[in-house]
């Protein structure tokens, strides 16, 4: 198994986003754009440092990171860190109780950077549906334009 990108490290991703947002849940679509901003947090001026260097995949990361996600997510219901819910909005996930404690027993410090990351990235970005469709169209479009995502303005809503 691969230790990059398995499922459980995208689902310990995954979780910590999920308790940052806490009550709130996110579809997945939240969790892959919430995803890919938190671990490429360096693209935003004045974010801190990514956590993850730059890929010559472009957008195509971003339609793994779904699948990833999708199992990551599978690992922690299993572990009941996590549920699924049926809303009005459609299938959406929530951290259990046992999340937070859960994450606090990590002291690696990948997580806390997480953590960290987390809190940043979701006090910046609108995650609403149509916020989350236009920040992806976004990472899509400059990628194939061959612009930086700084210069884009896709963090807050400011693209061209």
């Amino acid at each position: 198994m691969n230790p990059l990108n398995s499922p459980i490290e995208v689902g310990i991703r995954a979780l910590v986003l999920l308790v940052e947002c806490f009550p709130d849940s996110l579809d997945v679509a939240q969790l892959v754009y919430l995803d890919h901003a938190m671990v490429h947090s360096g693209h935003h001026d004045g974010g801190p440092p990514s956590l993850h260097p730059e890929l010559p995949i472009g957008p195509g990361e971003l339609g793994m990171r779904r699948h990833l996600i999708d199992q990551g997510l599978a690992v922690l219901m299993r572990a009941d860190l996590a549920e699924m819910l049926a809303t009005e909005r459609g299938l959406v996930y929530s951290a259990t109780d046992k999340a937070t404690s859960f994450l606090d027993v990590f002291e690696a410090p990948y997580v806390g950077q997480l953590r960290e990351r987390a809190a940043w990235t979701t006090s910046i970005l609108e995650i609403d549906e149509a916020d989350v469709r236009d920040g992806m169209n976004q990472i899509t479009r400059n990628w194939i334009d061959g612009r930086s995502v700084e210069a884009s303005g896709y963090w807050k809503g400011t693209a061209p």
